[in-house]
């Protein structure tokens, strides 16, 4: 298939969760909008419209059984891969919805693996309701950097939003483990992805990145850490020396004012928080999750399942559509369409 015609394939997430209804209202808000891009559910056609029905979300469910289908269905409503489905039991997650869950992003990987999807969009799911099926994986992006045989240190998460991009270099850990896990070697590795990243699917010829410091006021001169002059200082002097336009260390507390974010294209922080506190400060309802280093296209919105308000129309779409324009336009940028 043309990797210009492909359509995207949006995995359903967890169905106890707000993903189902944002991908609901995304679709909606973008067909108002007369910018929906050609995309397709994988699985879940039956809970999409027991959904609709519920919260009087107008958005016919177009039942297909290949994605080739998708350009065609969509004129009539939201095409639905068939086959793939459960009861839908909002703010409950089990071990049924689980199995929907991972089997749509196990397929929408394929797809995308394959060329039969442009790109993939993954809705939020439950990581203790995954794991409780077998599920050994410490979030959809290290699933993903597996399927693509790739190490999980080279799928990168980059958190995005109108007016700030920021990377974790470190993830999921316990913030007293981050100085033992920071090196040269990590900081340098994923900022050249990350610079890459930059290029390849956001047009940016010269990606400027900026370098947190780990400790307050970049550890003032050794008197509240050494890590600034003993690793990430080696680490940007190494990447300026390759030729990528990268500064710091800086501190938290000034890397994310308003003058300051005008200065550099994506931000590298040490540890999860340092990264997305600034991001969803700003950009709560547009924020994306993407993954760089992948030989697909990867977006997510930057929330979580949000099983508290599941099923009661309260979950705002906003990032779910940030996160499918911005693979679309990355689908675009990489085909020389942007």
């Amino acid at each position: 298939m043309n990797p210009q015609a492909a359509p995207l394939a949006i995995a359903l997430g967890d169905p106890a969760g707000i993903g189902p209804e944002v991908i609901l209202g995304a679709w909606v808000r973008l067909r108002q909008e007369r910018r929906a891009p050609t995309a397709f559910v994988v699985g879940g056609p039956e809970i999409l419209r027991m959904i609709a029905e519920a919260l009087g979300i107008d958005c016919p469910i177009v039942p297909i059984a290949d994605p080739a289908e998708a350009l065609f269905a969509s004129a009539a409503g939201l095409p639905v891969m068939a086959g793939l489905d459960a009861p839908w039991a909002p703010g409950s997650p089990d071990s049924e919805g689980a199995r929907l869950a991972l089997a749509s992003l196990s397929w929408a990987t394929k797809f995308s693996l394959s060329g039969v999807a442009s790109g993939l969009v993954t809705a939020p799911v439950a990581k203790s309701a995954l794991a409780a099926i077998g599920w050994d994986y410490p979030g959809q992006t290290e699933f993903l950097a597996e399927a693509c045989d790739l190490a999980y240190r080279d799928a990168v998460m980059m958190l995005a939003g109108p007016s700030l991009r920021t990377v974790p270099l470190t993830v999921h850990t316990p913030l007293a483990e981050v100085p033992t896990l920071l090196s040269t070697d990590l900081i340098t590795h994923k900022a050249r992805i990350v610079a890459a990243g930059l290029s390849r699917d956001f047009g940016i010829a010269n990606p400027r990145l900026a370098i947190a410091a780990l400790n307050p006021h970049a550890g003032e001169g050794g008197k509240f850490g050494d890590e600034e002059t003993r690793i990430i200082a080696p680490a940007i002097a190494a990447l300026q020396a390759e030729g990528i336009d990268v500064f710091g260390p800086v501190p938290g507390d000034a890397l994310f004012t308003p003058r300051m974010r005008t200065t550099y294209d994506a931000a590298l922080a040490m540890y999860h928080d340092q990264a997305l506190i600034p991001l969803k400060a700003l950009e709560v309802d547009e924020g994306v999750n993407v993954t760089l280093g992948l030989p697909i296209i990867r977006t997510s919105p930057d929330h979580g399942t949000a099983f508290d308000i599941a099923g009661r129309g309260l979950a705002d779409p906003g990032a779910m559509l940030a996160a499918i324009v911005m693979a679309t336009d990355m689908a675009a940028a990489r085909t020389g369409n942007g």
